[in-house]
Protein backbone atom coordinates (compact mmCIF):
# COMPACT_ATOMS: atom_id res chain seq x y z
CA UNK A 1 0.00 0.00 0.00
CA UNK A 2 1.38 3.40 -0.93
CA UNK A 3 0.52 6.52 1.01
CA UNK A 4 2.50 9.68 1.64
CA UNK A 5 1.13 12.79 3.30
CA UNK A 6 1.58 16.20 1.68
CA UNK A 7 4.88 17.86 2.58
CA UNK A 8 2.96 20.87 3.89
CA UNK A 9 1.09 18.74 6.45
CA UNK A 10 3.64 16.80 8.54
CA UNK A 11 2.90 14.82 11.68
CA UNK A 12 0.09 12.69 13.01
CA UNK A 13 -1.70 15.46 14.91
CA UNK A 14 -1.83 17.82 11.93
CA UNK A 15 -2.92 15.04 9.56
CA UNK A 16 -5.69 14.08 12.00
CA UNK A 17 -7.05 17.53 12.83
CA UNK A 18 -6.68 19.18 9.42
CA UNK A 19 -8.42 16.27 7.70
CA UNK A 20 -11.39 16.47 10.02
CA UNK A 21 -11.75 20.24 10.03
CA UNK A 22 -10.28 21.81 6.89
CA UNK A 23 -9.62 19.33 4.08
CA UNK A 24 -12.11 18.79 1.27
CA UNK A 25 -14.33 15.77 1.79
CA UNK A 26 -15.80 15.47 -1.69
CA UNK A 27 -15.04 15.69 -5.38
CA UNK A 28 -18.77 15.94 -6.24
CA UNK A 29 -21.91 17.68 -5.02
CA UNK A 30 -23.49 15.78 -2.12
CA UNK A 31 -26.60 13.65 -2.43
CA UNK A 32 -29.26 13.83 0.27
CA UNK A 33 -29.19 10.94 2.71
CA UNK A 34 -32.50 9.28 3.52
CA UNK A 35 -33.06 8.40 7.18
CA UNK A 36 -34.91 5.31 8.34
CA UNK A 37 -35.69 4.34 11.92
CA UNK A 38 -35.33 0.68 12.84
CA UNK A 39 -36.93 -0.86 15.91
CA UNK A 40 -34.33 -2.93 17.73
CA UNK A 41 -34.94 -6.35 19.31
CA UNK A 42 -34.57 -4.86 22.81
CA UNK A 43 -37.33 -2.28 22.36
CA UNK A 44 -35.06 0.60 21.42
CA UNK A 45 -34.42 2.20 18.02
CA UNK A 46 -31.57 2.82 15.61
CA UNK A 47 -31.46 5.60 13.02
CA UNK A 48 -29.98 4.48 9.71
CA UNK A 49 -29.02 6.78 6.84
CA UNK A 50 -29.12 5.58 3.22
CA UNK A 51 -27.68 6.81 -0.06
CA UNK A 52 -29.12 4.77 -2.91
CA UNK A 53 -27.32 3.56 -6.00
CA UNK A 54 -28.88 3.61 -9.47
CA UNK A 55 -30.24 0.05 -9.25
CA UNK A 56 -31.19 -2.35 -6.47
CA UNK A 57 -28.68 -4.99 -7.53
CA UNK A 58 -25.65 -2.71 -7.13
CA UNK A 59 -23.23 -3.56 -4.27
CA UNK A 60 -23.99 -2.23 -0.81
CA UNK A 61 -21.50 -0.81 1.72
CA UNK A 62 -22.42 -0.45 5.37
CA UNK A 63 -20.23 2.02 7.27
CA UNK A 64 -19.98 1.89 11.06
CA UNK A 65 -18.84 5.21 12.49
CA UNK A 66 -16.36 5.92 15.25
CA UNK A 67 -16.65 7.25 18.80
CA UNK A 68 -19.23 10.07 18.81
CA UNK A 69 -19.37 9.98 15.02
CA UNK A 70 -22.30 10.07 12.63
CA UNK A 71 -23.18 10.33 8.95
CA UNK A 72 -21.98 13.95 9.18
CA UNK A 73 -18.42 12.94 10.11
CA UNK A 74 -15.74 13.89 7.59
CA UNK A 75 -14.93 10.28 6.75
CA UNK A 76 -18.63 9.46 6.26
CA UNK A 77 -18.95 12.34 3.82
CA UNK A 78 -15.90 11.12 1.94
CA UNK A 79 -17.28 7.58 1.76
CA UNK A 80 -20.61 8.96 0.53
CA UNK A 81 -18.74 10.75 -2.25
CA UNK A 82 -16.92 7.54 -3.19
CA UNK A 83 -20.14 5.50 -3.10
CA UNK A 84 -21.95 7.94 -5.39
CA UNK A 85 -19.06 7.90 -7.83
CA UNK A 86 -18.90 4.10 -7.87
CA UNK A 87 -22.68 3.60 -7.89
CA UNK A 88 -22.69 1.71 -4.59
CA UNK A 89 -25.51 1.76 -2.04
CA UNK A 90 -24.22 3.35 1.19
CA UNK A 91 -25.80 2.62 4.57
CA UNK A 92 -24.65 4.38 7.75
CA UNK A 93 -26.23 3.01 10.94
CA UNK A 94 -25.95 5.29 13.98
CA UNK A 95 -24.91 3.65 17.20
CA UNK A 96 -27.36 4.25 20.05
CA UNK A 97 -27.57 7.96 20.88
CA UNK A 98 -25.43 9.17 17.96
CA UNK A 99 -28.14 10.22 15.50
CA UNK A 100 -29.08 13.45 17.27
CA UNK A 101 -31.81 11.88 19.40
CA UNK A 102 -31.28 10.01 22.65
CA UNK A 103 -32.12 6.33 22.49
CA UNK A 104 -34.67 4.76 24.82
CA UNK A 105 -32.92 1.83 26.51
CA UNK A 106 -30.66 1.98 29.58
CA UNK A 107 -27.58 1.55 27.41
CA UNK A 108 -25.45 3.42 24.86
CA UNK A 109 -22.78 1.81 22.63
CA UNK A 110 -19.28 0.45 23.04
CA UNK A 111 -16.19 -0.72 21.18
CA UNK A 112 -16.97 -4.41 21.32
CA UNK A 113 -20.66 -4.38 20.45
CA UNK A 114 -20.48 -7.26 17.97
CA UNK A 115 -24.08 -8.28 18.74
CA UNK A 116 -25.27 -4.93 17.38
CA UNK A 117 -23.07 -5.38 14.29
CA UNK A 118 -24.49 -8.87 13.77
CA UNK A 119 -28.08 -7.67 13.86
CA UNK A 120 -27.38 -4.81 11.43
CA UNK A 121 -25.45 -6.77 8.80
CA UNK A 122 -27.87 -9.71 8.81
CA UNK A 123 -30.83 -7.40 8.35
CA UNK A 124 -29.10 -5.54 5.53
CA UNK A 125 -28.07 -8.78 3.83
CA UNK A 126 -31.66 -10.03 3.88
CA UNK A 127 -33.09 -6.75 2.60
CA UNK A 128 -30.44 -6.44 -0.11
CA UNK A 129 -31.09 -9.97 -1.34
CA UNK A 130 -34.81 -9.30 -1.50
CA UNK A 131 -34.00 -6.44 -3.88
CA UNK A 132 -31.78 -8.63 -6.06
CA UNK A 133 -28.43 -7.58 -4.59
CA UNK A 134 -25.64 -10.07 -4.02
CA UNK A 135 -22.70 -8.10 -2.58
CA UNK A 136 -22.57 -6.62 0.92
CA UNK A 137 -19.40 -4.90 2.10
CA UNK A 138 -18.71 -3.50 5.56
CA UNK A 139 -16.27 -0.91 6.89
CA UNK A 140 -15.81 0.42 10.39
CA UNK A 141 -13.97 3.53 11.46
CA UNK A 142 -12.06 3.63 14.75
CA UNK A 143 -14.47 2.26 17.43
CA UNK A 144 -16.78 0.93 14.72
CA UNK A 145 -13.91 -0.92 13.07
CA UNK A 146 -12.90 -2.68 16.28
CA UNK A 147 -16.50 -3.80 16.81
CA UNK A 148 -16.67 -5.00 13.20
CA UNK A 149 -13.42 -6.98 13.45
CA UNK A 150 -14.60 -8.44 16.75
CA UNK A 151 -17.81 -9.53 15.01
CA UNK A 152 -15.86 -11.21 12.21
CA UNK A 153 -13.71 -13.06 14.72
CA UNK A 154 -16.67 -14.14 16.83
CA UNK A 155 -18.52 -15.59 13.83
CA UNK A 156 -15.65 -17.19 11.91
CA UNK A 157 -16.86 -19.00 8.80
CA UNK A 158 -20.45 -17.95 9.47
CA UNK A 159 -19.55 -14.30 8.87
CA UNK A 160 -19.41 -15.03 5.13
CA UNK A 161 -23.16 -15.56 5.13
CA UNK A 162 -23.69 -11.89 5.96
CA UNK A 163 -20.70 -9.95 4.58
CA UNK A 164 -18.45 -10.54 1.57
CA UNK A 165 -15.49 -8.42 2.72
CA UNK A 166 -14.83 -5.93 5.50
CA UNK A 167 -12.33 -3.32 6.64
CA UNK A 168 -11.38 -1.54 9.84
CA UNK A 169 -9.93 1.95 9.54
CA UNK A 170 -7.67 3.45 12.22
CA UNK A 171 -9.26 1.17 14.79
CA UNK A 172 -7.94 0.70 18.34
CA UNK A 173 -7.74 -3.07 18.03
CA UNK A 174 -5.94 -3.21 21.39
CA UNK A 175 -8.19 -1.01 23.50
CA UNK A 176 -5.99 -0.99 26.60
CA UNK A 177 -2.94 0.38 24.79
CA UNK A 178 -4.98 2.89 22.80
CA UNK A 179 -6.92 3.93 25.89
CA UNK A 180 -3.66 4.59 27.72
CA UNK A 181 -2.29 6.57 24.77
CA UNK A 182 -5.28 8.91 24.46
CA UNK A 183 -4.92 9.85 28.12
CA UNK A 184 -1.28 10.89 27.85
CA UNK A 185 0.72 13.84 26.54
CA UNK A 186 -0.90 16.17 24.03
CA UNK A 187 -3.70 13.67 23.49
CA UNK A 188 -4.94 14.38 26.99
CA UNK A 189 -5.43 18.05 26.11
CA UNK A 190 -6.57 17.74 22.49
CA UNK A 191 -8.72 14.64 22.00
CA UNK A 192 -9.88 13.59 25.47
CA UNK A 193 -11.73 16.88 26.14
CA UNK A 194 -13.26 16.76 22.65
CA UNK A 195 -14.79 13.33 23.26
CA UNK A 196 -15.89 14.05 26.84
CA UNK A 197 -17.55 17.30 25.75
CA UNK A 198 -20.25 15.29 23.96
CA UNK A 199 -20.13 12.05 25.96
CA UNK A 200 -20.85 13.62 29.36
CA UNK A 201 -24.05 15.44 28.27
CA UNK A 202 -25.31 12.22 26.71
CA UNK A 203 -24.58 10.38 29.93
CA UNK A 204 -26.51 13.03 31.86
CA UNK A 205 -29.44 12.62 29.49
CA UNK A 206 -29.33 8.88 30.06
CA UNK A 207 -29.29 9.41 33.83
CA UNK A 208 -32.35 11.68 33.47
CA UNK A 209 -34.13 8.82 31.69
CA UNK A 210 -33.03 6.29 34.33
CA UNK A 211 -32.17 8.04 37.62
CA UNK A 212 -29.59 6.10 39.60
CA UNK A 213 -28.41 4.09 36.58
CA UNK A 214 -24.79 5.03 37.39
CA UNK A 215 -22.83 7.30 39.72
CA UNK A 216 -23.57 10.70 38.22
CA UNK A 217 -21.07 12.63 40.30
CA UNK A 218 -18.26 10.22 39.49
CA UNK A 219 -19.11 10.53 35.80
CA UNK A 220 -19.01 14.32 35.97
CA UNK A 221 -15.59 14.18 37.64
CA UNK A 222 -14.13 11.88 34.96
CA UNK A 223 -11.10 13.56 33.37
CA UNK A 224 -10.24 10.87 30.83
CA UNK A 225 -11.83 8.00 28.94
CA UNK A 226 -10.60 5.41 31.44
CA UNK A 227 -12.53 7.12 34.25
CA UNK A 228 -15.60 7.70 32.06
CA UNK A 229 -15.70 4.10 30.86
CA UNK A 230 -15.24 2.87 34.42
CA UNK A 231 -18.40 4.58 35.67
CA UNK A 232 -20.57 4.64 32.53
CA UNK A 233 -19.63 2.53 29.49
CA UNK A 234 -18.42 -0.58 31.30
CA UNK A 235 -21.22 -1.11 33.85
CA UNK A 236 -24.01 -0.21 31.42
CA UNK A 237 -22.89 -2.90 29.01
CA UNK A 238 -22.12 -5.80 31.32
CA UNK A 239 -18.43 -5.27 32.11
CA UNK A 240 -16.95 -5.16 35.60
CA UNK A 241 -14.83 -2.08 35.01
CA UNK A 242 -12.73 -0.35 32.35
CA UNK A 243 -9.98 -2.95 32.50
CA UNK A 244 -12.48 -5.75 31.95
CA UNK A 245 -14.20 -3.82 29.15
CA UNK A 246 -11.02 -2.98 27.26
CA UNK A 247 -9.71 -6.54 27.59
CA UNK A 248 -12.90 -8.33 26.54
CA UNK A 249 -13.92 -5.91 23.78
CA UNK A 250 -10.59 -5.73 21.92
CA UNK A 251 -10.52 -7.41 18.51
CA UNK A 252 -6.76 -8.01 18.29
CA UNK A 253 -6.62 -11.13 20.52
CA UNK A 254 -9.17 -12.89 18.29
CA UNK A 255 -8.09 -11.83 14.81
CA UNK A 256 -6.59 -15.25 14.10
CA UNK A 257 -10.19 -16.53 14.04
CA UNK A 258 -11.28 -14.32 11.12
CA UNK A 259 -12.28 -16.31 8.03
CA UNK A 260 -13.61 -13.55 5.78
CA UNK A 261 -11.52 -11.21 3.59
CA UNK A 262 -10.63 -8.42 6.01
CA UNK A 263 -8.46 -5.31 5.79
CA UNK A 264 -7.01 -3.50 8.81
CA UNK A 265 -5.73 -0.05 7.86
CA UNK A 266 -3.77 1.85 10.52
CA UNK A 267 -1.34 4.72 10.16
CA UNK A 268 1.73 4.23 12.30
CA UNK A 269 1.68 7.89 13.34
CA UNK A 270 -1.91 7.77 14.61
CA UNK A 271 -1.82 9.93 17.77
CA UNK A 272 -3.91 7.58 19.89
CA UNK A 273 -3.56 4.17 18.23
CA UNK A 274 0.17 3.64 18.88
CA UNK A 275 2.23 1.68 16.39
CA UNK A 276 3.35 -0.82 19.03
CA UNK A 277 -0.30 -1.75 19.63
CA UNK A 278 -0.99 -2.76 16.03
CA UNK A 279 -1.44 -6.42 15.03
CA UNK A 280 1.35 -8.13 13.15
CA UNK A 281 1.15 -11.07 10.75
CA UNK A 282 1.48 -13.55 13.62
CA UNK A 283 -1.60 -12.04 15.30
CA UNK A 284 -4.03 -12.50 12.42
CA UNK A 285 -5.34 -15.21 10.12
CA UNK A 286 -4.43 -15.51 6.45
CA UNK A 287 -7.77 -13.84 5.64
CA UNK A 288 -6.58 -10.53 7.12
CA UNK A 289 -4.57 -7.95 5.18
CA UNK A 290 -2.61 -5.41 7.24
CA UNK A 291 -1.97 -1.94 5.78
CA UNK A 292 0.21 0.14 8.09
CA UNK A 293 1.63 3.20 6.31
CA UNK A 294 3.99 5.43 8.25
CA UNK A 295 1.76 8.49 7.84
CA UNK A 296 -1.93 9.36 7.81
CA UNK A 297 -2.87 10.27 11.37
CA UNK A 298 -6.18 9.14 12.84
CA UNK A 299 -8.75 8.78 10.05
CA UNK A 300 -6.88 11.41 8.07
CA UNK A 301 -4.78 10.34 5.07
CA UNK A 302 -4.96 13.80 3.44
CA UNK A 303 -3.68 14.23 -0.11
CA UNK A 304 -3.16 16.92 -2.70
CA UNK A 305 -2.30 20.60 -2.75
CA UNK A 306 -3.57 22.92 -0.01
CA UNK A 307 -6.20 22.63 1.45
CA UNK A 308 -5.99 18.95 0.52
CA UNK A 309 -8.70 16.30 0.37
CA UNK A 310 -9.55 13.09 2.23
CA UNK A 311 -10.76 10.95 -0.65
CA UNK A 312 -7.61 8.80 -0.69
CA UNK A 313 -8.78 6.65 2.20
CA UNK A 314 -12.27 5.74 0.91
CA UNK A 315 -10.81 5.30 -2.58
CA UNK A 316 -8.18 2.86 -1.34
CA UNK A 317 -10.41 0.99 1.13
CA UNK A 318 -13.36 0.91 -1.25
CA UNK A 319 -11.17 -0.48 -4.04
CA UNK A 320 -9.81 -3.20 -1.74
CA UNK A 321 -13.30 -4.18 -0.59
CA UNK A 322 -14.73 -4.33 -4.10
CA UNK A 323 -11.83 -6.38 -5.39
CA UNK A 324 -11.92 -8.72 -2.38
CA UNK A 325 -15.61 -9.32 -3.12
CA UNK A 326 -14.89 -9.94 -6.80
CA UNK A 327 -16.58 -6.76 -8.00
CA UNK A 328 -13.66 -4.74 -9.34
CA UNK A 329 -13.84 -1.03 -10.06
CA UNK A 330 -14.32 0.30 -13.58
CA UNK A 331 -13.91 3.95 -12.59
CA UNK A 332 -10.73 5.95 -12.22
CA UNK A 333 -10.93 7.60 -8.81
CA UNK A 334 -9.28 4.74 -6.94
CA UNK A 335 -6.37 4.66 -9.33
CA UNK A 336 -6.01 8.40 -8.88
CA UNK A 337 -6.04 7.99 -5.11
CA UNK A 338 -3.55 5.11 -5.06
CA UNK A 339 -1.15 6.96 -7.29
CA UNK A 340 -1.30 10.15 -5.28
CA UNK A 341 -3.49 12.46 -7.33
Amino acid sequence: MRYKAPAWLPGGHSQTIWSAVCARKRHHAPQALQRERWDTPDGDFMDVDHQAASAHHRPMLVLFHGLEGSSASHYAQAFADWAAEQDVHLVIPHFRGCSGQMNLAPRAYHSGDHAEIDWVVKRLRAEHRQQGGTTLLAAGVSLGGNALMRWAAEHGQQAKQAVDALASICSPLDLALSGAAIGQGLNRYIYTPMFLKSMKPKALAKWAQFPGLFDKQAMLKASNLYEFDNVFTAPLHGFKNTQDYWARASAKPLMRDIRIPALALNARNDPFVPAHSLPQAKDVSSSVTLWQPDQGGHVGFPRGAWPGHVRWMPDAVGSWLMNAAGQGLPHTSTERGLQGG
